[in-house]
């Protein structure tokens, strides 16, 4: 086996490059732990933190939750930018920065448009004060409602806006925005419609059950009146595709229908009485609604119970009933279990007129 020795001339020359080379050969640590920590970066990159905290510790309660969380992400990123360009000269660190401080005002841009003060008009600010506001309706979708698919007419006085058994109940839905309607059967006057009521919701809720009917009722303007109106056809589809809002229209129209049952007894309803009906139901309202009750109780299918008692409320209030008292028959106190319609009305003699009030 030939065997040489290293000359002593190459392993001097071996020693002096090791150093060169380790330099110049990235050797790799074992270690885990930083053993030089460097000097703490400017006040910039810590304020630029602060603002990303604040924004990420922000309770998703708060109503202006998303715009002040994009808005503190915004301000972060820019001291972000200022603090690598200035401080740090790191074009990669100012580059991402730069993504996220656009992709922060855009998004903050869409939220704060959102936001923006909606104007309604202002023939119709007073029916979304007192009706879609109160359920908490927001003014864009009621834009929306009332921008696309419906129109202000206009009746003078005297003019027919719907005539008995000739107009058709399933073109339109109209709400009064000013002056006043007589409502009317065979002639005789049944109520009035006020600012800010349905003028045909009864007829709207029997189109759902019935279609093709006709008005059972006359509808003539008592003075100049302006009424927004939609279409039947497009409002009912557009409400399908807003089950928020259907669910609103629903309340609306059966709390107006409640209202004209009300009134039906009572002709001498009008509108500041009408605000309070909610509150104070006199001894005409607690007859009607026990009329209506025994009345849909008193039918197999409560639609067409409901049905009948319209029609046949409309052909009692064409008589003149001055009170209550004057009525044929008397009313027992109703005690809570199983009632019948028997024994709440008795019918009572000409000669004795006794008029027994509800507990």
């Amino acid at each position: 086996m030939n065997y040489t020795e290293p000359s002593p001339l190459t392993e001097s020359t071996a020693i002096d490059f090791t150093p060169e080379l380790e330099s110049i050969i990235p050797v790799p640590s074992n270690e885990t732990t930083c053993q030089n920590w460097r000097e703490i970066h400017h006040l910039v990159f810590h304020v630029a933190n602060i603002f990303f905290t604040i924004g990420l510790v922000i309770p998703t309660t708060l109503h202006l939750h998303m715009i002040l969380l994009r808005g503190m992400l915004t301000i972060g990123c820019t001291l972000y930018i200022v603090w690598a360009t200035l401080y740090r000269c790191a074009l990669d660190i100012m580059i991402w920065n730069s993504v996220f401080l656009g992709v922060n005002i855009l998004h903050l841009s869409y939220l704060l448009y959102k936001k923006r003060p909606v104007k309604i008009e202002k023939e119709l600010s007073g029916i979304y004060r007192r009706l879609f506001e109160p359920l908490r309706v927001p003014p864009d979708l009621f834009r929306r409602l009332t921008g696309q698919f419906c129109m202000i007419q206009t009746l003078k006085r005297g003019q027919t806006y719907a005539a008995e058994d000739k107009t058709s109940v399933d073109d339109r839905l109209s709400i009064l925005l000013k002056g006043k309607m007589k409502v009317s059967y065979r002639g005789h006057f049944l109520h009035n419609i006020y600012p800010c009521a349905f003028i045909d919701s009864p007829e709207f809720r029997s189109t759902q059950m019935h279609k093709g009917e006709k008005f059972q009722v006359t509808i003539i303007a008592d003075d100049n009146c302006r009424f927004l109106c939609w279409s039947r056809e497009r409002l009912t589809y557009f409400l399908e595709s807003e089950p928020f809002l259907y669910e609103i229209f629903r309340y609306l129209i059966g709390k107006d229908i409640t209202n004209k049952l009300y009134s039906l007894n009572d002709p001498t309803l009008n509108d500041k009485k009408a605000k309070k009906l909610e509150h104070q139901l006199s001894l005409c309202t607690q007859i009607s609604m026990l009329e209506m009750r025994n009345s849909i109780a008193s039918s197999s299918d409560s639609d067409d119970g409901l049905h009948q008692f319209l029609r046949g409320t409309s052909s009692m209030s064409s008589l003149h009933v001055p009170s209550p008292h004057q009525r044929g028959s008397k009313m027992k106190p109703i005690e809570e279990g199983v009632e019948d319609d028997d024994e709440v009305f008795e019918p009572v003699s000409p000669n004795a007129l006794k008029v027994h009030q509800l507990p």
